[in-house]
């Protein structure tokens, strides 16, 4: 079925009484919030609506508060915020499922220093590469220029050691500013597509959602709508746990789904290309605005 497509939230806002919202991509764009964004959350707290940012920032949600203030997003704008980084330390300091209980308890941080609050919320040690047990992935070292093809020598060590990939960021790639730069996502998907073993925390998987509903009080899915721009991610994430889900065209797939930048949104163009792709969100939307 064709999506909907909508011009702001105020048309679908009376729908749904919970919002789980994309960060980087639908908010802001890694440096400073998107026109309209930060008035849409405010009026969706006006409103009543419990608003639940969901990242997947490979860092603690007090990183990402203090990163959204600096940017112009107020505190008040939301409930709260669940990160992939929140759920990966809760995943490797429980050890309550077979795969994380069989990891070793040194891991090599493959990764910027900037993302030091996630290594500090591990109860794990971090040792050098050839003392691991496992690889914690959370991006490129330089992600300003680094692409996967700089890290095909250290995975195919990795493979040959056996070692298992622990994914902090399932996206990826994400716009900062007018680039594009890779993420963990893309470094995971690499190696498993050599034969690696990669475990990832985040939207789509549904450890996230779970938790996400955990932090809403538990609400019916059918009262609760995911926002973002991610289609393999916050679309794909959305469908396969049950709720609905409102894509954003102006953000990182856009083009592939034939948006063009610039220009309105071509309604039949848009749709089959989402059918093309095989994503099937339940609303479109240019960007995040009332």
């Amino acid at each position: 079925m064709a999506p909907r497509f909508i011009s702001g939230i105020a048309e679908i806002a009376d729908d749904y009484g919970h919002f789980l919202l994309d960060l980087w991509g639908c908010v802001h764009d890694g440096l400073r919030p998107y026109p309209g964004a930060v008035d849409c959350l405010l009026r969706l707290r006006a409103a009543g609506k419990r608003v639940l940012l969901v990242s997947n920032a490979p860092r603690p949600r007090p990183s990402v508060a203090a990163s959204l203030g600096e940017m112009g997003v107020p505190a008040e704008a939301y409930d709260g915020i669940l990160t992939s980084g929140d759920t990966t330390v809760r995943a490797l300091n429980r050890r309550d499922d077979p795969w994380h209980a069989a990891l070793g308890r040194r891991y090599f941080h493959l990764g910027p220093a900037r993302h030091a609050g996630l290594l500090a919320a591990i109860e794990d040690e971090g040792v050098a590469f050839d003392a691991a047990d496992y690889i914690l992935n959370t991006g490129p070292v330089d992600d300003e220029s680094e692409t996967v093809e700089d890290y095909a020598p250290m995975l195919s060590e990795a493979l040959a050691r056996r070692l298992p990939m622990v994914c902090a960021n399932p996206d990826l790639a994400v716009m900062r500013g007018d680039r594009v730069v890779t993420c963990a996502g893309a470094l995971a998907k690499a190696y498993a597509a050599i034969g690696g073993e990669v475990r990832q925390h985040g939207k789509p998987y549904a450890s996230t959602y779970d938790l996400a509903f955990e932090c809403l009080g538990g609400p019916g899915k059918s009262d609760v709508l995911m926002v973002g721009d991610g289609l393999w991610t916050d679309v794909a994430g959305a469908e396969a746990y049950g709720i609905d889900s409102l894509w954003l065209a102006g953000g990182i797939h856009g083009d592939e789904a034939g948006y063009v930048p610039g220009r309105p949104l071509d309604r039949a163009a848009i749709a089959a290309g989402l059918a093309r792709l095989g994503a099937r969100p339940t609303m479109v939307a240019l960007g995040l605005a009332w």
